[in-house]
């Protein structure tokens, strides 16, 4: 829960983000301590109080001395059961606690990424670590309030009660520690390496099932079980390879520090024979001796365990570090706002992308372009031609690798992303619905949107008609993804969702294709007097679709080759002459460039 610094596999990471919840949980955590070392100190007075029984009252046949020494032992025994019952309450709050405001915190880090950023990661590498890394660190905070304190206090304690109570038989423990201390930091060298193996292991478990259950469809309509289990099963067998080969590794030492104590206690045992023999040695102190020493075997036991989970603890830490050390690679000048004066403007001033910065191969290149408020642009071209890149600069999911994108004639990189994006509604090329009722979908675009607006909302996307089939109209519970929609309807409720807010910049990224051409027709219609005083930007795969914009605007590789209305594009454009060609046919081509 404090500050520390981990040296990881490859590289270091500092995981100071733990400093944060120390400075909440700390008074918690030490009075947990506090009752740990009341238990401590109760077990350790135990063989002191029964090596005098032995010795004072039973050699001596003092029963009343070993009542008296017995009843001391039993409420010894009590104080420390109560101290172990509230520290095990205190831990478990704590943890817990310490658990959901660190997954929570994750989440809200996530949530600040740039595309930029989560591209770093996996999917199903950010969901592990969210879950099972956190989980991790949460075991090892609670066993460190409960076991794991007491196990050094126990040993420390127990060695300088050994000590006090016989000398000479302290140089067994000289001898015993050190081998012990050699085993614990190997134990760690060995297995740290290895446990970060296998936290990435389960990440790639994690992947195969993510992406399973999402192409699920896929795999029962090709028939792919076989290979998907066989797929599974191959990452499934090096995620046991990797957890068998960490386990191996530990399991060494436990059995080694246990045999080392071991043949510590026979030393004792033998000594203190010899001893007891000779007549230097009490049958009592040699009883307590042997319970120290047991004492300092469990708490030896329990290090090492300790070293094992804090092991497991430390890779996650590192990984949860690798999260909260991403900065947000977007940066923007505060307090600047956009011109009020103008609403809808974009425009791209000489703008080339690349998915991976300046060295890249880029996607768009030399882009200008301006997008006059209220003006519908139609956008097409071919299959990776960059359309949905261009579109996704203007709310800055990726920042341009040279040129500018303005809106309202503001750079976007001086604007808050939040301020920004509050301007644009985007309908995206993969609809993504949310598990809940269609009112909460469609609310996601206005949350205090009312009851006629989403329906007025609805009713342009052609959505209306299909909700209020259902026996729960709006308050439909959609599955996961929207499962128990078409893809024509859950393309119509996206829609909704980007109407209802009201923008000031429409984003219709080929959002149509799911939906037939009549009532692609009619939604159009619509959308002509919703979207009269907005700028919309249009891009589709369909050239029916465009073919009425204000201004087409057609790309090939990532560079702009026509601009223009369809005649004129028609008759000046090689690219949205073969577009036209292909999806219209050749005799309606002749019979335009007739007239």
């Amino acid at each position: 829960m404090f500050y520390i610094e981990l040296h990881a596999y490859r590289g270091r990471f500092d995981v100071g983000f733990l400093k944060k919840y120390a400075s909440t949980y700390w008074k918690r955590f030490f009075l947990a301590i506090f009752f740990v070392m009341l238990e401590a100190l109760a077990d350790l007075s135990m063989p002191t109080i029964m090596a005098r029984i032995v010795d004072e009252g039973v050699a001596r046949l003092q029963l009343s001395y070993v009542l008296s020494m017995g009843g001391l032992m039993l409420l010894i025994a009590g104080l420390g059961a109560i101290a172990a019952s509230s520290r095990n309450v205190i831990a478990s709050r704590v943890s817990q606690a310490f658990g959901a405001e660190l997954r929570f915190d994750l989440f809200k880090k996530i949530q600040t990424f740039s595309f930029e950023n989560i591209d770093q990661f996996e999917r199903a590498s950010l969901i592990t670590r969210m879950t099972n890394d956190v989980t991790q660190v949460q075991n090892f905070i609670n066993g460190l309030m409960r076991i794991f304190v007491k196990a050094p206090m126990l040993c420390i304690g127990g060695l300088i009660m050994a000590a006090r109570l016989n000398s000479h038989l302290s140089v067994v423990l000289v001898v015993v520690i050190p081998i012990v201390a050699f085993l614990i930091v190997m134990n760690m060298k060995i297995g740290f390496p290895r446990f970060l193996r296998v936290q990435k292991m389960l990440d790639q478990v994690n992947g195969i099932m993510r992406e399973y259950l999402s192409g699920v469809r896929v795999v029962k309509a090709f028939n792919r079980f076989d290979y998907e289990q066989n797929k599974f099963d191959q990452t499934n067998q090096e995620y046991r390879a990797k957890s068998t080969q960490a386990m191996r590794a530990m399991a060494i030492f436990n059995p080694a520090i246990m045999l080392t104590v071991n043949f510590g206690i026979i030393a004792v045992l033998w000594i203190g024979g010899s001893g007891v023999s000779g007549g230097t040695m009490q049958v009592g102190h040699i009883i307590a001796f042997i319970n120290y020493m047991t004492q300092i075997l469990f708490a030896l036991m329990m290090i090492s365990m300790v070293f094992n989970m804090f092991i497991r603890a430390r890779a996650s830490a590192v990984r949860i570090g690798e999260v909260f050390e991403q900065q947000n690679a977007m940066t923007w000048k505060e307090g600047v706002t956009a011109d009020t004066n103008v609403r809808g403007l974009v425009e791209f001033q000489n703008v080339s992308f690349s998915y991976d910065g300046t060295a890249g191969t880029p996607v768009l290149k030399n882009i200008t372009l301006s997008c006059l408020p209220g003006e519908t642009i139609g956008i097409i071209g071919s299959t990776g031609s960059g359309k949905s890149s261009l579109v996704g600069l203007i709310p800055r999911f990726y920042d341009t690798s040279s040129g500018s994108v303005k809106v309202n004639g503001v750079d976007v990189k001086d604007l808050d992303p939040k301020k920004l994006r509050e301007k644009i509604a985007i309908v995206p090329q993969k609809t993504v619905l949310f598990t809940g009722s269609v009112m909460d979908n469609i609310r996601m675009g206005k949350e205090n949107a009312t009851e006629e607006e989403v329906e007025l909302a609805a009713k342009i996307a052609e959505a209306h008609d299909f909700v209020s089939t259902f026996p729960e109209g709006y308050q439909t519970v959609l599955g996961q993804k929207g499962v128990n929609f078409s893809g024509g309807q859950k393309q119509r409720v996206s829609i909704a969702r980007a109407l209802v807010r009201k923008p000031e910049i429409l984003i219709l990224d080929d959002c149509t294709s799911a939906v037939d051409v009549a009532t692609e027709a009619r939604i159009k219609e619509k959308l002509k007097l919703y979207a009269k005083d907005l700028t919309c930007l249009l891009i589709a795969q369909r050239i029916t679709s465009v073919m009425d914009a204000d201004k087409i605007v057609v790309l090939d590789n990532g560079e702009i080759v026509g601009i223009g209305t369809h005649d004129s594009l028609l008759k000046s454009c090689q690219v949205y002459q073969e577009i036209y060609q292909s999806q219209v046919g050749k005799e309606m081509y002749q019979d335009v460039k007739a007239e």
